[in-house]
């Protein structure tokens, strides 16, 4: 949605159209972007309003009461099954048209921690949280500390990992209110570790100098993993000298300048479909090239 009309959901705390946002972006996970919008298109999206008047409903599936009770809700669209089969035929969850189960858990799942955890105010919820855990302005790890505090209650909302709600929040945190100092902090240390960037680390050489060799996925976000390793470059480079009016330190900035160098709709360099990962990257021309491991992906290479 354009940033004007997000602006103003946040500004009169009305959670529906961010709900909008989140559940647009959701379905894009896992397949082409174009596939998901074509489908939703077709068949409509999840809107909160609509959720939270099924939920008033009383619904007989105790699954439903509550946020908490949803855990392990199980719908799959394919069968259909669920995990509680004796009131699938009343439950609403089948009504949204969405592409997989999955996204319709997602959908609940998210309304119902709005409605329960965050008492109908996302806005209100976020500010009350970045304002419990700021340590102050000069604490070294305030950006981390604000991130920590929205990032990992909203991971435990089902169907949606870190990695999406990091690019989710860095939009909405950097962008619906600059005045907002809190949320432009924490947005500005959202980091999405994606493969490209997992696999810029491991090629560089990164990874194995730093002891941090992993496979893609969770240890990307655990500690000593990519998104640690992102961040003690970000503290390394002074993002002002790129734009005066980006903060001194700012991760998103670097995690999405490295992004575009591997992405092929960016430098187009650092991928799979220019490099043989059975040979480690021959691409003499990238700037890199000089100071890089050149490692392989599938077998260790020598230079």
């Amino acid at each position: 949605m354009a940033f004007e009309g997000l602006s103003l959901a946040v500004r009169s705390h009305d959670t529906g159209p961010i709900f909008d946002l989140i559940m647009g972006l959701v379905p894009l996970q896992g397949i082409s972007d174009g596939v998901a919008l074509r489908y939703s298109k077709q068949h409509g999206s999840a809107r909160l309003d609509a959720i939270l008047d099924q939920l008033a409903s009383a619904p007989s599936c105790d699954r439903l009461t509550s946020y908490w009770h949803f855990a392990e809700c199980s719908y799959e669209k394919t069968g259909p099954t669920c995990a509680e089969p004796a009131h699938f035929s009343t439950c609403p969850l089948p009504s949204i048209k969405l592409r997989k189960g999955v996204l319709n858990r997602a959908a609940y799942s998210l309304a119902l921690f709005i409605r329960d955890v965050c008492e109908g105010d996302l806005v209100g919820w976020i500010d009350a949280r970045l304002a419990q855990a700021d340590p102050g302005t000069d604490h070294p790890d305030r950006g981390p500390l604000l991130r920590v505090a929205i990032l990992d209650p909203l991971c435990e909302i089902h169907g949606i990992g870190p990695k999406l709600w990091a690019m989710i929040l860095a939009d909405l945190l950097l962008g619906a209110d600059p005045n907002r100092e809190r949320w432009v902090t924490a947005g500005a240390w959202m980091i999405a570790v994606d493969s490209l960037i997992h696999n810029f680390l491991h090629r560089t050489g990164t990874l194995a100098h730093f002891g941090a060799e992993h496979p893609y996925g969770p240890a990307c976000t655990a500690p000593g993993g990519c998104r640690d390793l992102l961040e003690g470059l970000s503290r390394r480079i002074d993002a002002r000298a790129y734009n005066p009016n980006f903060p001194a330190t700012f991760p998103r900035f670097v995690q999405a300048a490295l992004w575009s160098f591997c992405a092929e709709g960016g430098w187009n360099i650092c991928n799979g479909n220019r490099i043989d990962d059975r040979l480690g990257c021959r691409q003499t021309a990238c700037p890199n090239f000089k100071v890089c491991d050149r490692r392989g992906l599938w077998q260790p290479t020598k230079r």
